[in-house]
């Protein structure tokens, strides 16, 4: 079976949300007082979502701010689960039998 590729929170914002909406990086920048750069950077994958960033987004998109986050803590858990496969099936399972 094929994994899925791992999606930065960055993608869902650009094609679930900017795209549908046909809303610019430039005029979200512009409402939620969020560097372009940032939204650049967070698009492109090579910036996290902050907690700032969340509250931002969820105020501006109707969401919440937990959502943002579990995005951003769902692609950190793979992306740092694929990068420690090798030591984590090394580890064992604590079992205490007594």
């Amino acid at each position: 079976m094929e994994k899925l590729a791992n999606i930065h929170p960055g993608e869902i914002l650009k094609e679930e949300f900017l795209e549908p909406l046909e809303i610019s990086a430039y005029r979200l920048s512009k409402e939620t007082f969020i560097p372009q750069t940032r939204i650049s950077e967070i698009i492109h994958g090579r910036r996290r979502i902050t907690a700032d960033t969340a509250l931002r987004f969820a105020k501006f998109f109707g969401t919440t701010a937990k959502y943002w986050m579990g995005l951003q803590d769902d692609f950190d858990l793979e992306d740092q689960k694929e990068k420690t496969f090798k030591d984590l099936n090394e580890i064992h399972t604590y079992n205490n039998v007594a």
